[in-house]
C-alpha cells in the first residue's frame, strides 16, 4: 500500500488572471515524473458533459498532458468496465467540477468508489478542480430541503485528501464551508481554496498552498472562526 503521493486540489472558478491556473496544472502534471502524462478525466459531477470535457481537456493538454481520456460513467449506457480500464491505465486521474452531491451519488451508484480507492491506495496521483476537489476531500454539506436550513447534513466524499475544503467561494464568505464545519461539531480545520490557487495535501493531513494564500477556518464552541492563512512555501 502506498499513500506517499499527495492529492492536489485546484480552486477552479474565475482566477485572478487569465493564466493563473496554467502553471499550477503544469506543476501537478510534472509531479507524475513522466513527460506528457496521460490523464483519465472523471466528469460525474457535471453529468459527463461533453462541452465541459473538451474545455478541460484542452486546458490540460496546453499545460503539458498527453492523452486525456474521458472515462464516461454517468450515462445509463456507460461501459463501466471500459471506464475502469481507462482510469486504471492512465498516469493520473482528474476529477472535474460541477455538483459535489451529484458526483458522489453517481460514483456510489455505479460502484466506482472502490475502484478509485484501490488506485489511490496503490499510489495513483489524483487531482481535482472546483467540485472535484471537494469530492477528493473528506465530506461535504447538503440540504434535504433547500428551503429549510435545519435540513442540512454532511455526507462522505472520497477522503483521499484528509481535510475539509471549499473552492472559489471567497465572495460569499465561504458560507457552505462554515456550515459544514458547524455540523462537524469539532475543532477540525476547514480550507477555503481561493480562486486561482490550489493545495497539495499529504496523507497525514499536511497542507501546502500553491499559487497564493489559502483561507483557513476552525469551529470553536459553535462558532466558525477564520485563523491564519496557509501561505505558499517560499
Amino acid at each position: 500500500m502506498s499513500k506517499s503521493i499527495p492529492v492536489y486540489l485546484l480552486a477552479g472558478g474565475r482566477s485572478r488572471t487569465s493564466r493563473t491556473l496554467d502553471p499550477l496544472i503544469q506543476k501537478i502534471l510534472e509531479e507524475g515524473l513522466k513527460a506528457s502524462p496521460s490523464v483519465a478525466y472523471i466528469g460525474v459531477a457535471n453529468g459527463d458533459d461533453a462541452t465541459f470535457f473538451h474545455r478541460v481537456s484542452n486546458l490540460l493538454k496546453e499545460a503539458g498532458a498527453g492523452e486525456v481520456i474521458h472515462a464516461i460513467i454517468s450515462s445509463d449506457e456507460a461501459n463501466l468496465e471500459e471506464a475502469r480500464g481507462s482510469i486504471a491505465s492512465a498516469d493520473m486521474i482528474f476529477i472535474s467540477g460541477g455538483d459535489v452531491d451529484l458526483g458522489m451519488r453517481v460514483l456510489e451508484e455505479k460502484n466506482m468508489v472502490w475502484t478509485l480507492r484501490a488506485l489511490y491506495e496503490k499510489g495513483k496521483l489524483f487531482f481535482g478542480s472546483s467540485a472535484g476537489s471537494i469530492m477528493l476531500a473528506k465530506y461535504w454539506i447538503r440540504w434535504r430541503n433547500p428551503n429549510d436550513d435545519f435540513s442540512a447534513e454532511l455526507f462522505p466524499c472520497l477522503g483521499f485528501a484528509p481535510i475539509v475544503c471549499d473552492t472559489h467561494s471567497e465572495e460569499d464568505g465561504w458560507e457552505e464551508l462554515r456550515g459544514a464545519l458547524k455540523l462537524a461539531g469539532s475543532s477540525e480545520l476547514g480550507y477555503g481554496i481561493v480562486s486561482g490557487t490550489a493545495v497539495k495535501v499529504y496523507s497525514n493531513g499536511r497542507v501546502e498552498a500553491l499559487g497564493g494564500a489559502v483561507n483557513r477556518f476552525v469551529q470553536r464552541k459553535g462558532k466558525v472562526l477564520r485563523v491564519s492563512d496557509v501561505l505558499p512555501i517560499q
